[in-house]
C-alpha cells in the first residue's frame, strides 16, 4: 500500500492543474486598490485590492468558485503531504540507493518547490492572514546580510507591500514552478520506468528480477480507478470541510496582524524555528546581523535540505557498498538509519508543535514563555532519545527474526508434559515470511585501514579512511546476525521433531469438547486424567 503514496502525490497535481486553470480565468493578480461592491455584505465599502475583491468574488459570486477553490487548496495539501511521506517511505526502505540516487535528488527538489508553491499560492489572496506571512517572509529577506535590502527592494518593486509582487509571484506561481515541477516529474516517472520499481522482499523476490502486474491492462486499470477515488475524497473534502475563509480575515493592511496567525502545515515547521530562537542579534561595521533570522529560516533549512539530498551519497560512501539495490531494506534490518530517520522526525515535530505556541498557550492556559523555553530544550533532548529508543526497538525486532527462524512461530498451544513441565507449542513459518526474513543482508563495518601496507608503503586519504571506518563501526556496528546455515538446519530438524511429537495432541485438541471447566491437559498425555470430575468428554468416549 505504500507505493500508492506517490500515486497520491502525482494524482493531487493533476488536481491542482485542472482545478488551478478554472480558477485563473477569474483571478485578478493586481494590487490596484478598489472599493468592494460584492456580495459579501460585511466588507461591502471596503478599501481592498484587485486581488482580494476577485478571490471574494470566486467564493460567493462565480457558480462553483468556492468549491473549486477549496479543491485546489485541498489538493496541495494532499500534494505535499503525500510527498512527504512518500519520501519517508523511500528513506526508511533504502529504495534511494544505488541505482536510484537522482530520483531521490528530484525528490527533494520537488519537495522543495512544492513548499515554496504552496506558499505563494495561498499568499496570492491578498488577505490579512496571507499578508502576515509574506511580511515574514520580507522580514526573512532583509535578515540577509548586506543584499537582503536590495533584494526586498526587487521582489516588492519597492517598500512592502509595494504594487508589483503580486503580479510578479502569480507568475512565478501559475507558470514557473509548475513547469519546472511537471519537467521534475515526468523525468522521475520515466526513470522509474526505465530502472523499474523497487519491491519489498518475499518469496521468489530478489535483487534480479521484478515480481508485479504488467502495466497494461492491468496496472492501468487501478490507477485510473485510484485516480478518481483521489479526486472524489478531494472534492468531498472541498465541499463539506472549509478551508482559507479569506472572508474572515479581510484584506491586508500592513499596520494589522489576525490573532492566532497559523501557515499551512507545511510551513509550520519554519514558522517554529523563528519562534523558537533567541532573539539574537550582532552589529559589525554598522551592519546589524540578524541571527535569530538566519540561523532558523535560512540556515537550518539549508542544512536540512542538502543533508537530505546527499543522503544517498554519505551511506554509499560509509558503507562502503557499490551495488546496485533493487530488494527494499525493512527498516528494522538498517537500526541506524531508521533511528537517524526517526530523529529527523522528533526534531521537526518540536519546530512544528512550536508554530502553534500562542494557540497552545491559550487552550491550555499555560504560559507562552514556559512553553518556548520547554521547547528550546526538547530540540536537543528529545531526537538523541528518540534516536537511542528506535535503535533498541530495531534490534530488539532483529532478536526476534532470529527467534523465530530458530525456533518457529508462537502457536498460542500450552501443552503439559507427564512430568508436570509446560511447554508452549511452536510451528513453521510460512515460506513467505521466512523468506523476508532471510532477505536481511548483514553488512559488516568496513576494517581500520592500516597506516603502511604490507610493502611498506603508506598509505594514501589516511584520515578519510579513517574516518570512514569509524563512521562505518557507529552505522552497521549493532548488529543482529542471521543464523547460519548450519544453525538453520539444525533448527529445522528440531523443530520437525516437535511438530511430530506434538501432533496427535493438537489432533486429539480438535475432537476434545470442553463443558465450562478448565481442561488441565490432553487426554492424549499419560491417559485420560480429569480432576475434580470431568472436565471434557472425547467424542469417541463412551
Amino acid at each position: 500500500w505504500s507505493f500508492m503514496l506517490g500515486e497520491i502525490a502525482l494524482y493531487s497535481f493533476i488536481i491542482l492543474l485542472l482545478s488551478g486553470t478554472y480558477l485563473t480565468l477569474w483571478f485578478k493578480p493586481s494590487m490596484v486598490e478598489v472599493v468592494y461592491d460584492g456580495s459579501f455584505v460585511p466588507l461591502q465599502g471596503v478599501k481592498m485590492t484587485e486581488a482580494f475583491a476577485s478571490t471574494l468574488d470566486i467564493s460567493f459570486d462565480v457558480r462553483g468558485g468556492l468549491l473549486m477553490r477549496q479543491i485546489h487548496h485541498w489538493a496541495a495539501l494532499f500534494f505535499l503531504a503525500a510527498m512527504s511521506v512518500h519520501m519517508l517511505r523511500v528513506f526508511f526502505t533504502g529504495a534511494f540507493r544505488k541505482p536510484r540516487e537522482m530520483n531521490w535528488v528530484i525528490g527533494t527538489v520537488l519537495l522543495t518547490l512544492g513548499i515554496l508553491e504552496g506558499f505563494a499560492g495561498y499568499s496570492l489572496p491578498d488577505d490579512l492572514l496571507s499578508g502576515t506571512g509574506l511580511r515574514i517572509a520580507e522580514g526573512i529577506v532583509l535578515a540577509v546580510p548586506l543584499v537582503g535590502t536590495w533584494v526586498s527592494f526587487l521582489m516588492f518593486g519597492g517598500e512592502f507591500p509595494g504594487t508589483d509582487f503580486i503580479p510578479r509571484l502569480y507568475t512565478v506561481h501559475v507558470l514557473l514552478i509548475p513547469g519546472i515541477i511537471l519537467a521534475l516529474v515526468t523525468a522521475h516517472l520515466m526513470m522509474v520506468w526505465y530502472q523499474k520499481h523497487t519491491q519489498f522482499p518475499g518469496l521468489g523476490r530478489t535483487n534480479d528480477n521484478v515480481v508485479g502486474y504488467p502495466l497494461l491492462p492491468i496496472y492501468m486499470a487501478k490507477a485510473g480507478g485510484f485516480f478518481f477515488v483521489v479526486f472524489g475524497i478531494t472534492t468531498l473534502m472541498g465541499g463539506l470541510v472549509s478551508i482559507n475563509p479569506v472572508w474572515v480575515f479581510g484584506p491586508y493592511t500592513p499596520d494589522q496582524v489576525s490573532a492566532g496567525s497559523q501557515p499551512d502545515w507545511y510551513m509550520g515547521w519554519l514558522d517554529g524555528a523563528v519562534r523558537l530562537m533567541p532573539n539574537w542579534e550582532t552589529a559589525i561595521a554598522g551592519v546589524t546581523i540578524s541571527w535569530n533570522l538566519i540561523i532558523p529560516a535560512l540556515v537550518i533549512p539549508g542544512i536540512m535540505f542538502t543533508l537530505l539530498g546527499l543522503y544517498p551519497w554519505i551511506e554509499r560512501w560509509v558503507s562502503g557498498d557499490n551495488r546496485e539495490h533493487h530488494l527494499l531494506d525493512r527498516p528494522r534490518n538498517a537500526p541506524t538509519r531508521t533511528a537517524l530517520g526517526m530523529m529527523a522526525i522528533s526534531f521537526y515535530l518540536i519546530l512544528w508543535a512550536e508554530s502553534g505556541n500562542d494557540i497552545i498557550a491559550v487552550a491550555f492556559d499555560l504560559s507562552i514563555n514556559a512553553i518556548t523555553i520547554a521547547s528550546r530544550i526538547a530540540i536537543f533532548v528529545v531526537p538523541p532519545i528518540v534516536f537511542v529508543i528506535t535503535k533498541r526497538i530495531c534490534l530488539s525486532l532483529q532478536r526476534r527474526d532470529r527467534d523465530k527462524l530458530l525456533h518457529g512461530r508462537e502457536t498460542g498451544n500450552i501443552l503439559r508434559l507427564p512430568h508436570g513441565e509446560f511447554i508452549e507449542i511452536h510451528g513453521e513459518l510460512s515460506p513467505r515470511e521466512k523468506a523476508t526474513i532471510l532477505s536481511k543482508v548483514d553488512v559488516e563495518p568496513l576494517p581500520e585501514p592500516a597506516a603502511i601496507d604490507a610493502e611498506g608503503v603508506g598509505a594514501t586519504k589516511l584520515r578519510s579512511r579513517r574516518l570512514q571506518a569509524r563512521l562505518s563501526r557507529w552505522f552497521y556496528g549493532d548488529n543482529v546476525a542471521k543464523p547460519t546455515a548450519a544453525e538453520l538446519a539444525e533448527a529445522e530438524a528440531h523443530l520437525h521433531h516437535d511438530i511430530e511429537v506434538t501432533a496427535p495432541v493438537l489432533d486429539d485438541f480438535e475432537h476434545l469438547e470442553t463443558t465450562g471447566e478448565p481442561v488441565l491437559h490432553s487426554p492424549a498425555i499419560g491417559g485420560h486424567e480429569r480432576s475434580g470430575g470431568h472436565v471434557g468428554r472425547h467424542h469417541d468416549d463412551p
